[in-house]
């Protein structure tokens, strides 16, 4: 089995070959029919990767997705809806979800961004190096922590992965579509919104050392002075 994934949705059709598409391509499946079920479940097991419908009896994907975030920062989420409301898309990212598909989509589509999320959480896993120096800051991130002094925050697997691609290339200006294909892998304006946010909070976390800033460089980018 490649990977174990969690895939929440009250469509009956829909699930069953969409389940069977998944499986053929070697994945082990978890499914629920509805949210509540998926609120226990999420409980007992752990997952390489959620697929959720927003809207669903019981319980809708956004509360399952808020609960997944409680105790896990780092497992890639996919939302699955019939709507196409901007608003929506923006709230399912804020949430931390990962990426978001409009009904009717593609099972090919589907495929290719849980492929694209989970190789993402394998180089994750195999980063060498896990603690760095940012200017007075220090930067865990393997358990998602920056520190200075007593001040202790903890990211987001997201945060985190942004964090440190921007040490990667620190001083140098980092193109919007490179940044949103290494992190979000996909290059569009939802996640482009989505990006613009968690930059916001990358800002307000380092406020507290003033020779840091991530620069707005218009029309190309972003960079991170050190």
């Amino acid at each position: 089995m490649k990977a174990h994934l969690l895939y929440v949705e009250d469509d009956e059709s829909l699930s069953f070959v969409t389940r069977d598409n998944l499986e053929l391509q070697g994945y082990q499946i978890t499914y629920c029919e509805d949210g509540k079920k998926a609120m226990e479940v999420i409980k007992e097991q752990s997952f390489d990767l959620c697929i959720l419908d927003v809207m669903l009896p019981e319980v809708d994907g956004f509360t399952i997705a808020k609960e997944i975030r409680k105790t896990n920062t780092e497992v890639p989420i996919i939302f699955l809806t019939a709507r196409s409301l901007k608003e929506d898309r923006i709230q399912g990212l804020k949430l931390g979800g990962d990426d978001y598909l409009t009904k009717p989509f593609s099972i090919e589509e589907l495929i290719l961004k849980i492929e694209v999320f989970l190789r993402r959480s394998k180089i994750v896993n195999t980063v060498e190096q896990n603690n760095f120096k940012v200017g007075q800051y220090e930067f865990d991130y393997k358990n998602l922590i920056l520190q200075m002094g007593d001040n202790t925050k903890s990211l987001t697997q997201k945060e985190a992965d942004l964090l440190y691609l921007f040490l990667q290339n620190k001083n140098e200006v980092m193109k919007r579509s490179d940044i949103l294909e290494k992190i979000w892998g996909e290059d569009d304006y939802f996640m482009g919104r989505s990006l613009d946010v968690f930059i916001s909070r990358l800002r307000k976390y380092l406020k507290g050392d003033d020779a840091l800033k991530i620069e707005n460089i218009h029309g190309v980018g972003f960079r991170l002075k050190v």
